[in-house]
């Protein structure tokens, strides 16, 4: 299944006690909203990502560009969250089609599980509206008589049929436009998407979520969320220490005149063969079968930029707590000639991959005209890459 995903974070914060946003604010190396972006740019289902932020918003490029080769947009949101995502939908309008899934994950909600995120998915792949994320209310609950923090009791409630709405919530693109154009038209403003379709008179379901899921509201809440990640982080890296990968891609030459090696455009007499860009050396890197992840068969990834498949499974290698620690490329081609390119391609697998260029070596070699590399039919690419245990999140650069 293919699904968007829609992030409001146009919100000011405020009592979160900053002078930036908190969905800016730094945790384990990155930003919240980075950490809240991670399991949707490593998952090949998410067709695109639009943030919605706020108009004077100065943190947001550094942060796009950080993550360059993300299928990510931004645009201006709006004094109430509603409409800050509902803006964004409409940066979808041409891309999007009425039954299209469209996710909504909050900004300041850093810790989403992968386990979360595929069972939301699964129950709700082949509903008619959709849901949400939510968890059943566990404390006591109390109703008080007023709003002020010394507030008397008026009553317990009853918890038995209550839950906590989380994030991600998942509608079809349609209905969840057309219910909050609706409550927009009589001046309500819906605090989450599942009650703009209430409001419609619809029933959305409740997946069960994790107390983890949580909302970044105050400074105690950003170091919750540190030691949950950490802890998450020790308990995936535990046995992962250290892996070696492998990779081997083919492609024949074809009609063109140039050809793409490690992200590098190299002109060339002919062109490649491929699905994607047919670059041989990153669909060699040592990440796992690309096409597991990027099927073939499906259209949205004909002529894609290779680099945005190696920055989504890298993306899950850091969820598991792996990052790449050296990698060893050989080219093998008759022709183009690759000295002129090494450094250029050394540069930009090592800019890809997040690590020093000294720890990327590139290699070229002929077959001596044995075989179809031989007889320039076509191109080939070899890798072997180290695995190791990741911090819990390193800085990018």
């Amino acid at each position: 299944m293919r699904y968007w995903l829609v992030m409001p974070a146009a919100g000011s914060g405020t009592r979160f006690g900053a002078a930036s946003p908190k969905q800016y604010a730094q945790l384990l190396g990155r930003t919240v909203i980075e950490w809240a972006l991670a399991p949707f740019l490593g998952d090949a289902r998410c067709a695109g990502i639009v943030v919605a932020i706020a108009p004077e918003d100065g943190e947001w490029a550094r942060i796009a560009a950080r993550l360059a080769g993300a299928p990510l947009s931004a645009v201006a949101g709006g004094a109430q969250r509603s409409v800050s995502v509902r803006h964004a939908l409409a940066a979808l309008v041409a891309r999007a089609a009425p039954a299209d899934w469209v996710l909504v994950h909050d900004a300041a909600r850093p810790c989403l599980r992968g386990e979360e995120l595929e069972r939301l998915l699964a129950q709700l792949a082949a509903h008619p509206l959709g849901g949400l994320l939510a968890l059943p209310a566990a404390d006591t609950l109390k109703r008080a008589m007023d709003a002020e923090p010394s507030a008397r009791v008026a009553e317990t409630v009853d918890r038995a049929a209550l839950w906590r709405a989380l994030t991600p919530q998942m509608f079809r693109y349609g209905r969840l436009c057309a219910a909050l154009d609706a409550a927009h038209a009589a001046q309500r403003f819906p605090t989450d998407e599942a009650q703009a379709l209430e409001w419609q008179g619809e029933q959305p379901l409740l997946v069960g979520g994790s107390a983890t899921n949580l909302k970044i509201t105050t400074g105690a809440d950003l170091k919750l969320a540190a030691a949950i990640l950490q802890a998450r982080h020790e308990e995936t890296a535990e046995g992962a220490r250290m892996r070696i990968g492998s990779g081997f891609d083919v492609h024949a030459f074809g009609a063109g005149d140039f050809i793409m090696l490690g992200g590098v455009r190299v002109a060339h007499t002919r062109g490649v063969v491929a699905h994607s860009d047919g670059d041989v050396v990153l669909g060699a890197a040592g990440l796992g079968d690309i096409g597991q992840h990027f099927k073939d068969t499906d259209p949205q990834w004909r002529g894609a930029d290779s680099r945005r498949f190696v920055a989504a499974v890298l993306a899950q290698l850091r969820e598991r707590g792996l990052e790449v620690a050296n990698a060893d490329l050989t080219i093998l081609a008759q022709s183009p000639k690759v000295a002129p390119h090494r450094e250029a391609i050394r540069k930009a697998v090592a800019e890809l991959l997040g690590i020093g260029s000294e720890r990327v070596n590139i290699k070229a070699t002929t077959t001596e005209g044995l075989g179809f590399l031989g007889r320039a039919e076509g191109i080939a690419a070899q890798a072997v890459v180290l695995l190791a245990a990741s911090a819990p999140c390193p800085p990018r650069s």
